[in-house]
């Protein structure tokens, strides 16, 4: 097989204590991690020590207070700190390192949003990056005043108009707005404002926004759906596509579908950056890897680990027997999740206890277990095979796995030359090589 010419891309996914469901319970795990700021300042620097793309931070808004007697058993989405928030303090502590925050168009409003990933991106000087989400759990939506969340089509609709709303927002000015001239008098250019003036099916936003115009032109724009309408949204905005898959045949049929659907847009299939979800476990020999991988799913109680399968597959499944076959539950409508993690038990013959013992170690992402050697063997597999132009490393364990992933796994990559030696650029968008976007680019509706 030929090998490719450019060289893949690496985000560090971080959840506070690690991916593993588990992970909180580990003896080197950060327990608190989720309200440590010191913690996040060590895993932020490593990762841009190992020449990460990007850190990547998923958020949940809320939790079901009722669940409180499982939810004790876990650290997931309890207790951590707002992305934003979070990446803004850590803005001030990395040089070159992008910042990814997870934040959702079902219960923001485009205005805050375009403000605060602006503000971010300059105070970063170019590194910022949103992933766009819609939401799909309940508890979420009772934040926010809704007893019941958007229909699935009527989210991504919403969605649609929002990221085009946020794009217009932060094309409010021009790059060159803001003489400053004191001699002159005039701090910007009236002609290069510009007041996008939108009035849509979900949102009503005059504008313009009160920052100027983001470094990257635009933060980056990341996407994690694989369902018809949210490839339509991918294929159309997102810079970087985040995936869960564990196959490499139904990979590289996304891989190629999203690809082709660029076109459509006025796009490049090079200016979407397609980095599945992995979690690697590493060790000196496949055998420890094997025993610590084990040591941690037998961490995982019970409770907790129905809890999130229900939760994943959108159906409440602790009524099933834990050691008999994967039941053939009613996927129609749900989360394109739901319908991978059936579709992998009903494949594997999964009972319910392995069935969220997959879920819980990775989520339905891929797990990679062996040495460093070994793990660089999975990951360049795909890459070759164009299933992936990058990935988005799971730390089961934080802050040990990936403290090792940067001290052995990434040197097996450099050796094998496909991965950086040195970043290639300061923003974002130079180090991942997709096009910083001219002013107006994508979005036809603002008016001067």
């Amino acid at each position: 097989m030929a090998k490719r010419a450019e060289k893949l891309k690496l985000g560090a996914f971080l959840m506070p204590a690690g991916h593993h469901l588990a992970s909180w319970r580990d003896p080197e795990a950060q327990a608190d991690a989720g309200m440590n700021i010191g913690h996040y300042v060590a895993v932020a620097q490593m990762a841009e020590r190992g020449l990460f793309d990007m850190i990547f931070l998923g958020d949940r808004i809320g939790f079901v207070a009722e669940e409180r007697e499982i939810l004790k058993r876990t650290n997931r989405n309890i207790a951590h700190f707002e992305p934003i928030t979070l990446l803004a303090a850590l803005s001030q502590v990395t040089q070159t390192i992008g910042l990814a925050a997870t934040q959702t168009t079902s219960f923001m409003e485009p205005y805050n949003l375009a403000r605060k990933f602006a503000s971010l991106d300059h105070m970063s000087n170019g590194r910022s990056a949103w992933n766009i989400v819609t939401s799909h759990t309940q508890d979420e939506c009772l934040q926010f005043g809704m007893d019941q969340h958007f229909e699935h089509g009527v989210r991504y609709d919403r969605a649609q108009e929002f990221v085009e709303v946020v794009c217009g927002l932060w094309d409010s000015w021009e790059d060159d707005a803001f003489p400053m001239d004191k001699e002159e008098g005039t701090y910007f250019r009236p002609e290069k404002l510009h007041v996008i003036g939108h009035r849509g099916q979900y949102f009503s936003v005059k504008g313009p926004l009160n920052v100027s115009r983001p470094p990257q032109g635009w933060p980056v724009l990341i996407q994690a759906g694989t369902s018809g309408p949210g490839k339509e949204l991918s294929a159309r905005f997102a810079d970087v596509v985040f995936t869960a898959e564990q196959d490499i045949r139904p990979a590289k049929a996304f891989y190629s579908d999203l690809k082709s659907l660029t076109g459509k847009y006025g796009r490049a299939p090079s200016d979407i950056k397609i980095m599945p979800g992995v979690m690697p476990i590493v060790g000196s020999s496949r055998a420890e890897a094997e025993d610590n991988f084990g040591k941690l799913q037998d961490l995982i109680h019970p409770d907790v680990g129905v809890n999130l399968l229900s939760l994943m597959m959108e159906t409440d499944m602790s009524g099933f027997p834990l050691d008999e076959p994967f039941p053939d539950v009613d996927v129609s409508g749900k989360w394109s999740r739901a319908k991978m993690i059936k579709d992998l038990a009903r494949e594997r013959g999964y009972t319910i206890r392995e069935a969220y013992k997959n879920v819980a170690s990775a989520r339905g992402h891929r797990t990679l277990v062996g040495t460093p050697a070994d793990i660089a063997d999975g990951l360049e597999e795909w890459f070759d095979a164009e299933a992936a132009d990058g990935f988005n490393i799971m730390p089961p364990v934080l802050p040990g796995d990936l403290e090792v992933f940067v001290r052995t796994v990434i040197p097996e990559l450099q050796r094998r030359n496909l991965f950086r030696t040195a970043y290639e650029g300061t923003t974002l968008r130079e180090n991942l090589g997709v096009a910083r976007p001219c002013f107006g680019a994508k979005n036809g509706s603002h008016q001067d």
